[in-house]
């Protein structure tokens, strides 16, 4: 995989303030991509969390108590939307291609882009997070939906 896929930040999780929801340690290079100016001036050297839960108007936290917020981000409005942020695909579109079976080419392009080390997950995914495995999750849920 490419670096920004395996070099992972440590996973550690701290529960939100907001909302409780589990969230994971994100590398403050993510913040300094995703934070507005100027709020981004605010970030400093602490570790940081990413808020996952849609609802939450949380986006980032500190255990020292720092908050960005989502309205804070600089594209907040499309966070749930997107699968994958490296190459602008979006939830719908990947749902569409599986309905038709047309899927299998755009997850082998995510793919092999990725071990390429021709992604920027760290700066372009809010999570910091590949999405790699965003695609399997909306997969088995997309397949779960069709044996119901």
């Amino acid at each position: 995989m490419s670096n920004c896929c395996s070099n992972k930040p440590e996973s550690n999780t701290q529960p939100c303030p907001q909302c409780g929801v589990l969230a994971k340690n994100i590398k403050n290079q993510t913040i300094y991509h995703h934070v507005k100016f100027p709020d981004v001036l605010e970030a400093n050297a602490e570790s940081y969390c990413y808020c996952a839960n849609d609802e939450c108007s949380i986006a980032y936290f500190s255990q020292q108590g720092k908050i960005f917020n989502q309205n804070q981000l600089r594209e907040y409005e499309q966070l749930t939307k997107k699968l994958c942020y490296c190459f602008d695909i979006n939830t719908e579109q990947y749902i569409d291609a599986l309905k038709q079976k047309t899927a299998e080419p755009i997850k082998n392009f995510v793919i092999e882009k990725t071990k390429a080390g021709d992604c920027a997950c760290v700066a372009r995914n809010p999570s910091g997070q590949c999405c790699l495995a965003a695609f399997k999750q909306l997969e088995k849920e997309f397949a779960d939906n069709q044996n119901q």
